[in-house]
């Protein structure tokens, strides 16, 4: 697939900037959205033009301008409570983002999603995207991205294809997210298994997301949302040791009850609403739902519609994230 210009929201965060990476590398023209002076400075050190606002810019359009492709990779991920602006930046940030693309000419669009749009804290087994949205969201973060998907894949038309890409877990090279609060967590003998992990967990690597947009950017159908994944899914305990021995930080034996942390988690959240968020516990039924119970992920979708499939193993991602501590010591 050819373009005249990508534009990408989000692209000094973890996902956009290895997105613009990727496609820069591929002879892309990419433009992404740029908040502040260091984003516009990030964006610029990838080989990307920076164009400088932000979702909700009125003249969003006119940054998009000779963009015939986008990539809305911008959101709020905060797995705690929630706050009106998460619901803000996730459903009418993306309602913003997708009627400026209309008006400026895009045609095709790759809404990067989540698997947490199914999140309700019961266990998810190879689901397919036929899974049914939860009548009661794990949280806001859950509730919010689930809004903004349904809004995303609704706004697509022939002449504007809206697809939504799905991985669960993302990890691997300079990940700034989710792997410093996990080292953090770990070094400060605060992690601790969930009825000893051992529970199937779905993960998606960088390199294989990032490969699962160009693939979804390029044969994706409008309408439609895609798992993207690393294949065939580790267990939490086995692929969260591995990120802690890649990092040269030691792996704890300790455990933790599920029961436990269910119980903590919905009385939490009914204390931080009652509280207006002043009174909080440890865990919310978000982190609960994302990290406490099994969830894989079926992709024959994408491998049947896309031609999907992993560019890099977990295996060969482990190894990457050695070699680079390695070299950087």
């Amino acid at each position: 697939m050819t373009v005249e210009k990508l534009f990408i929201t989000g692209g000094s965060g973890y996902v956009g900037r290895n997105l613009i990476r990727h496609f820069v590398a591929l002879g892309w023209p990419v433009v992404a959205l740029a908040r502040t002076d260091a984003a516009a400075a990030t964006v610029t050190a990838l080989g990307a033009q920076y164009w400088r606002g932000d979702l909700f810019a009125p003249d969003l359009a006119e940054g998009m301008a000779g963009c015939s492709a986008l990539i809305h990779a911008a959101a709020d991920t905060d797995h705690g409570r929630g706050t009106p602006g998460q619901l803000a930046t996730n459903l009418d940030g993306t309602a913003n983002v997708l009627d400026a693309a209309q008006r400026a000419g895009v045609s095709r669009v790759v809404h990067i999603s989540s698997e947490s749009v199914l999140l309700d804290g019961r266990p998810l087994v190879n689901v397919t995207e036929d899974q049914p949205y939860p009548r009661h969201p794990a949280g806001s973060y859950s509730a919010s991205k689930g809004a903004a998907e349904r809004l995303a894949l609704a706004a697509s038309r022939p002449d504007f294809a809206v697809i939504a890409v799905r991985p669960r877990m993302v990890w691997g090279r300079d990940d700034t997210t989710a792997l410093p609060q996990l080292l953090g967590a770990a070094r400060s003998g605060q992690l601790a298994w969930i009825d000893g992990g051992n529970y199937a967990n779905s993960s998606t690597h960088i390199a294989n997301l990032c490969a699962g947009v160009a693939l979804a950017l390029e044969k994706g159908r409008g309408g439609e949302a895609y798992f993207i994944t690393d294949g065939a899914p580790w267990t939490f305990r086995a692929l969260v040791s591995g990120l802690l021995k890649a990092n040269g930080v030691a792996v704890t034996d300790k455990t933790v009850p599920r029961g436990l942390l269910y119980a903590m988690a919905r009385v939490g959240d009914a204390l931080a609403n009652l509280s207006g968020g002043r009174v909080t516990l440890p865990i919310t039924m978000q982190a609960y739902a994302t990290s406490a119970v099994e969830i894989s992920l079926d992709i024959s979708k994408a491998e049947r519609e896309l031609g999907y499939r992993p560019v890099i193993s977990i295996e060969q991602g482990l190894a990457e994230m050695t070699a680079a501590r390695s070299a950087a010591a």
